[in-house]
């Protein structure tokens, strides 16, 4: 049983001082997400904010050269890690307990977030400076505000539809 405090302390972290709600992300959403972003053997891919790791987990079994799990949050960190072992996956996946705001994203080929819209600004300055042109950036119900989708694609959901907004830095900042 959880306490209330490990409770609140999965529920939201703060980052650069914004407060972020850990929501994690719906198991049915995996495989779009995966198709959006187009991933492959050769790439890197990095979840900012990845909560328990599910979506690091299943680029994993995708078949990316590495993927990269950065949360703030050490009880969800914890938890990713867990989950990692659980499938053997500890070898390929970098576990950062670390502020994304810090984190060194120019490694990155993927970049996935389930942020706010107002934290998706907040990073847009860093993801302009530090990603390489082509990086693909997905991002879950939240658009970065400046850049251009490549593309958008709506999921019907029981209770609501979600949208995934497919970025390419290059071409969507430009």
């Amino acid at each position: 049983m959880w306490s209330f405090e490990e409770v609140m302390g999965l529920v939201s972290a703060y980052y650069e001082g914004a407060r972020v709600p850990w929501v994690p992300t719906r198991e049915e959403l995996l495989d779009m997400v995966m198709r959006l972003a187009n991933v492959s053997p050769n790439d890197i891919f990095y979840d900012l904010g990845c909560g328990d790791g599910r979506v690091v987990l299943r680029a994993v079994k995708e078949g990316v050269k590495k993927a990269v799990c950065v949360e703030i949050n050490p009880t969800l960190i914890e938890r990713a890690k867990e989950n990692a072992k659980a499938i053997n996956a500890l070898d390929k996946i970098e576990f950062v307990n670390e502020d994304f705001f810090k984190a060194n994203l120019s490694e990155a080929s993927v970049v996935y977030m389930y942020l706010l819209t107002s934290v998706n600004k907040a990073l847009r300055p860093k993801l302009e400076a530090e990603l390489k042109d082509g990086t693909r950036v997905v991002t879950l119900d939240f658009e970065i505000p400046g850049w251009r989708p490549v593309q958008v694609v709506e999921v019907a959901l029981p209770m609501r539809t979600a949208r995934l907004y497919l970025y390419v830095k290059g071409v969507s900042d430009k």
